[in-house]
């Protein structure tokens, strides 16, 4: 919309006439005077004109015909026309901006009308109106089912689990009644987040506290689980549940202890109460409604009830939640319990999580199950749990005075305190160990549980031919001389750089290993998955791994206890953390020696072992050329932490040349969780990938070893020493009858006949090689994949 081209054309063939001291305008120099005398063109609008003419190239110039040109009264320079396009990229430019700001608009009003909608829906029918020419919305399912789950010893949970099916079945609901000793958690209870099932459990609590038989395998995974680091605090997170107990308050210290319990691990694994817990009293003179029955009635109203309103879409536990705790209680409740989160303050939860219903029962730890020093009390119990602690501390002052200088004699002529103090034994026991004694423990392996079910064995079973389900892992000694930062157990054991503490015998160690090991075994069977021939071999045990936490070595009596272990045709798998050079030559063959080597270099050791030693590298060094002095297997273990001991390499080649063991070790770091002792993250656990390529180079600096095996799920390869690879075949399982001749020849000649690694070798299968396509599967079983991918609970 600018000047013909005519006109400017025109404008610079005129003799120049200046009438001002910027000029007369361009486009009038050809002009009569009369006409320049009618434009009073200002400066600015001179220069735009110019502007405007240098813009046309000279052939446009030349090419535009003076006959086209308008009168020059008809063209007004002060037109708007000229200005709006000498502007015209502001213009587009807000004209874009106000598109987009639309658009913007326009979305965000259909999200909220959606949400809103959405909100606002009814419950509809799902298919088309009579008249064919409308149909509903299709409605939003809050609650999809309930899943009615009971553990009975007498039927009467089980007749209320019927009763209480029936009455869910008004509510147009489907509902299922299962019966726990036919259902599998391990498999199962991950997938009640995603399914909007309710899910109601109807517990019994049987004799001296403990569930009842059907319950009994569901009660111990969900225990484990609760503690377990692996799982976490959000396993459950989704998972709707409302809990009812059955059983006697006249068994005050046991009552309804089964269904506390459930409740409690529930809600730790991030599960959401919906209705507060209800107890059930078989005692009429204390029952709240006068019955068992009657208790179970006033419940069963209550759930029907909060089963309509999440049909409605009400998430509140009544209105009256406030800060974790559900005020609404049920008329005559006159007491408080504290929330059962134990570990809540450590795992902090979402909002919608910190407000679960409050149970309506009676306190929620009995006698002797006091909350630790980590709970979360409320204020009004404040006192009672410190009366408590202040009288755990007398006795516990008590028993150590009575114990400090004892009748039993010890080596150095006196017995020391006891290890395990009650708040340690509280911290172990909740981590599922069985303590033994008062320094001694055992726990049962999850790679146990896997192989009892045919899902594969642990890395052990690869590289060396262990049985996992015939293995127990226990150790004589809980406590420790380094305070690592990967430490599965976040220093809940005690440490030490000496043995100062009584000592209990190596037979009663074993006796009791022994024992907690089977009675933890039998809880496997019946269980849905476990195979009955690998449950009748796990009952004898044939593998003992001394690493389940602590220094086994520092047990004064190490040498009894590998020679009772090689008496009963045990096989003896010893770790130690290499900062007792003296007790590792002392030590008698054992069927595999390893020292764990976390770092290359004084500073890392230093930074992930933290050990209490001053010097500790020295001792370190020391411990590495006893080892070389050993014949039977040695076992570096290397565990890798991202960004902390990865780019040793060099360093690393140089402590293999000096223990010279027979086989290494390179396993990736596993997260524990969150710990105010160590500052490791995910972010520290390197990929499987990242530990091959480790592996590779290592193997590149020391020219005597090769890659022999891998374990994927574990994140672990096997080096070996190539004096274990024959006729290009490895040798690296090992030959357990032939190790046990071989010990017993060496125990009966006093230790003159001695034998060497390569006597007790087998061959490893093809399955177990580095390269195979099972990648450390062993074939014969069947590999289970969860369906939660992202509650993934993988560990070593």
């Amino acid at each position: 919309m600018g000047p013909p081209l005519s006109l400017l054309s025109q404008s610079r063939q005129g003799p120049a006439r200046p009438a001002s001291p910027l000029g007369p305008p361009l486009s009038l120099r050809s002009g009569p005077a009369r006409q320049r005398a009618a434009w009073p063109v200002t400066g600015l609008r001179v220069l735009a004109c110019a502007a405007a003419e240098e813009q046309l190239s000279p052939g446009l110039r030349a090419w535009a015909p003076r006959s086209m040109d308008p009168p020059l009264a008809a063209w007004d320079l002060s037109s708007p026309l000229l200005s709006l396009w000498m502007h015209r990229f502001y213009l587009y430019l807000g004209f874009a901006f106000g598109i987009s700001l639309w658009i913007c608009v326009q979305i965000l009003i259909k999200k909220q009308g959606k949400s809103s909608q959405e909100r606002s829906i009814p419950e509809a029918a799902q298919d088309l109106m009579t008249n064919d020419y409308a149909s509903l919305p299709k409605k939003h399912i809050f609650v999809s089912g309930v899943k009615i789950f009971y553990g009975s010893q007498t039927g009467t949970a089980k007749g209320f689990a019927t009763i209480l099916a029936k009455a869910v079945t008004s509510l147009d609901l489907p509902v299922a009644v299962i019966n726990l000793k036919e259902y599998d958690p391990d498999d199962h209870l991950v997938e009640e987040i995603t399914s909007k099932s309710v899910c109601a459990f109807l517990l019994a609590t049987y004799t001296d506290g403990r569930p009842t038989e059907s319950a009994e395998w569901f009660c111990k995974w969900l225990q484990e689980a609760s503690s377990d680091f692996r799982f976490g605090r959000t396993y459950l997170k989704g998972m709707r549940y409302a809990v009812f107990g059955l059983g006697n308050s006249a068994y005050a210290s046991h009552f309804n202890k089964v269904g506390k319990n459930v409740d409690k691990w529930l809600w730790m694994l991030g599960a959401r109460r919906v209705l507060a817990r209800g107890d059930g009293d078989c005692d009429a003179v204390r029952s709240k409604h006068g019955s068992i029955e009657a208790d179970f009635r006033a419940w069963k109203t209550r759930f029907i009830s909060r089963l309509q309103a999440l049909q409605k879409g009400e998430t509140s536990c009544g209105g009256n939640c406030r800060r974790g705790k559900c005020e609404s209680k049920q008329h005559g409740t006159e007491d408080k319990e504290p929330e059962p989160h134990s570990l809540a303050a450590q795992q902090p939860r979402d909002t919608e999580e910190e407000e679960p219903c409050e149970s309506s029962s009676e306190e929620e730890f009995g006698a002797g199950e006091h909350q630790g020093p980590n709970s979360v009390v409320d204020v009004e119990d404040l006192g009672k749990v410190m009366d408590l602690m202040k009288k755990e501390k007398r006795e516990e002052e008590q028993q150590e005075e009575k114990v400090l200088f004892g009748s039993r004699e010890k080596k150095e002529g006196r017995e020391g305190r006891a290890m395990l103090t009650p708040a340690l034994r509280e911290a172990l026991t909740k981590q599922g160990y069985q303590l033994i004694g008062s320094h001694s423990g055992v726990k049962l392996c999850r790679w146990t549980k896997s192989m009892l079910r045919g899902r594969g064995g642990c890395y052990k079973h690869t590289f060396y031919g262990i049985e996992s389900h015939r293995c127990m892992e226990a150790t004589p000694s809980l406590a420790c001389a380094n305070k690592c930062v990967f430490c599965w157990r976040h220093h809940t054991n005690p440490v030490g750089t000496e043995w100062r503490w009584k000592m209990d015998q190596p037979e009663m160690i074993l006796e009791g290993a022994v024992e907690n090991h089977l009675d933890m075994m039998k809880q496997f069977r019946g269980v849905p998955g476990v195979k009955a021939e690998r449950f009748e071999e796990g009952m004898k045990v044939k593998h003992c791994a001394l690493s389940l936490v602590g220094e086994p070595i520092m047990y004064p009596e190490i040498n009894r206890f590998l020679q009772l272990l090689h008496q009963r045709k045990i096989s003896s798998f010893l770790v130690t953390n290499a900062q007792f050079p003296e007790e590792i030559r002392k030590l008698k063959p054992v069927t595999q020696l390893y020292v764990s080597v976390d770092a290359s270099t004084k500073d890392s050791l230093r930074k992930i072992d933290r050990p209490l030693f001053k010097d500790f590298w020295t001792r370190f060094l020391d411990s590495l050329k006893a080892l070389a002095e050993k014949q039977q297997r040695t076992v570096y273990r290397l565990t890798l932490v991202k960004s902390w001991n990865v780019d040793e390499l060099q360093a690393y080649a140089e402590l293999v040349s000096l223990g010279s063991p027979d086989f290494i070790e390179v396993k990736g770091v596993t997260y524990c969780g969150e710990s105010a002792a160590s500052s490791l993250t995910m972010a520290n656990v390197p990929w499987h990938e990242e530990v091959v390529r480790f592996v590779r180079e290592l193997v590149g600096l020391i020219p005597d070893y090769e890659i022999a095996c891998e374990h994927e799920h574990s994140n672990c390869l096997l080096v070996a020493h190539r004096r274990f690879k024959i006729e290009g075949e490895w040798w690296t399982w090992i030959d357990y009858g032939r190790f046990q001749e071989l010990v017993q020849e060496y125990e009966d000649s006093g230790g003159s006949k001695s034998f060497s690694a390569e006597d007790y070798m087998a061959k490893t299968p093809p399955w177990a090689l580095f390269g195979a396509r099972e990648r450390g599967f062993d074939p014969k079983d069947t590999r289970h994949q969860r369906k939660n991918k992202s509650k993934d609970v993988s560990g070593c």
